[in-house]
C-alpha cells in the first residue's frame, strides 16, 4: 500500500457516496446499465435522473469507462 493520496476521478469517491447514499459500485453498475453511450450521454442520465452534480457524474463515468479500456 501506498500513503500518496488518491488523485484523479477516485477522489471524489468518498464524497459521491456520503452525498448520493450509495457506494461507487452501485454508481458504476449504473452506468454500464446504459452502455454503449458516449461519455456525456451518461453525465446528463446521472445528473437528470439521480440528481448528481456535474463533477460528481464525470468523476463516475470517466472511471467507470476508464475501467473498460
Amino acid at each position: 500500500m501506498t500513503d500518496e493520496p488518491v488523485k484523479g476521478p477516485a477522489s471524489y469517491f468518498p464524497s459521491i457516496e456520503e452525498k448520493y447514499g450509495r457506494p461507487i459500485t452501485e454508481w458504476q453498475a449504473i452506468v454500464r446499465e446504459h452502455l454503449p453511450a458516449k461519455h456525456m450521454a451518461l453525465v446528463a442520465m446521472l445528473k437528470d435522473k439521480h440528481g448528481m452534480g456535474h463533477g460528481h457524474a464525470h468523476a463516475v463515468v470517466a472511471h467507470t469507462l476508464a475501467e473498460k479500456g
